[in-house]
This record gives C-alpha cells, structure tokens and sequence, in this order.
C-alpha cells in the first residue's frame, strides 16, 4: 500500500486519515509515498530553522503561523494530495483545521532526505508550485546548499545558497536566515 510503482488503487484523504499512527506517509496523486523517520542532522536543522523563523514571526506579531512535520497540509480540495512539510507557514488563518492546513501554505520548507532526494527536487516542487504556495526552499545537508524557488504570481525566481551565506525570505520584506548561526553537531 505504500509504494508507488505500479499502483492501480487510487488513495483518498480518507485513506489517509486511516493509516495506522506509526505510519508516516504522504499522498500525492492519490498513491502514498512512505516517509522514512528523520535523521539526526535533518531534525537539528528543522528545529534550528524553526526557532529563527518562530522567533522572527512572534516578534513582528503577524497572522502568520509556522508549523513543522508530522503536519498534514491538504494542497487541494481534490482528497488526493497531502503533504507533511518539514516546515509550513501559513499566513492565511483560515486555511488552518483541526486535521491541519487546508489549501497551500505560503512558505514551505523541505530538508532532504538522503533515501529519496527526487521527491522534495521534482515531485513536490511542481506540486508546490502549481498548488500557489509562494515560496519553497530545499534545504540539502549532504550537498550544504539550499535552493530558494519563489513563485508570486508575476514573478518566478530560483537561487542557490549554501550553508555559509544568508538567505532573504522573499516574502517577508525584513527576515534573513543565517545558515552560518546553526551549529550542527
């Protein structure tokens, strides 16, 4: 059931609310594709990462609300897409539900999972991009870069960064990260 070669079943939101607890999965085009568990730099970065943006939105005391995985985020009203972005922000309150975040978040936030780096690259970035999330970042810690795709309406923009440089938010007039400021151990 959690592959996606071949699979002639299609998969809704049902299904996937239905998975077993210890299952981590997301589904895309109504297959699942099975989530391995994080390693230990994937979560020192998600967690670093988290805390500037965390604290830069607390302070500036917007809408905006930043969530970090296991989050489900329901791209479109179709049931068979739902994603579990390392990090989502979503300045949109009211795409917000009990299950998570219904619609696309405005700034999503992926770190690369050495197992399957085709999925965050391609598959979810054109998922993200055509579901009208405005800025998506790729954070790669086996390469130390990060590719920063921006996707308004009148504009599309793709930079690369590595871990020693600061990035500017685009969609926030005033928030840099400073990759340089996360040790990792």
């Amino acid at each position: 059931m959690l592959h996606a070669v071949a699979q002639a079943q299609s998969y809704t939101e049902e299904d996937y609310y239905n998975l077993p607890e210890t299952v981590r999965a997301e589904l895309i085009d109504g297959q699942f594709y099975a989530m391995a568990a994080p390693s230990r730099i994937h979560q020192e970065l998600s967690g670093e990462l988290y805390l500037m943006i965390g604290n830069y939105l607390k302070k500036s005391g917007g809408a905006c609300r930043i969530f970090s995985a296991p989050f489900a985020v329901k791209l479109f009203d179709d049931r068979k897409h739902i994603v579990e972005p390392d990090i989502s922000i979503i300045c949109d309150r009211s795409k917000l539900t009990d299950s998570g975040c219904s619609g696309a978040p405005d700034w999503i936030i992926e770190i690369v999972s050495p197992g399957n780096p085709g999925h965050d690259y391609v598959r979810k970035l054109n998922l993200y991009m055509d579901a009208g999330v405005r800025e998506y970042w790729i954070v790669d810690p086996k390469k130390q870069t990060v590719l920063v795709y921006y996707f308004e309406k009148t504009a599309f923009d793709v930079r690369q960064y590595t871990f020693q440089e600061r990035i500017k938010v685009n969609i926030y007039d005033d928030l840099w990260i400073d990759l340089r400021e996360i040790e990792l151990s």
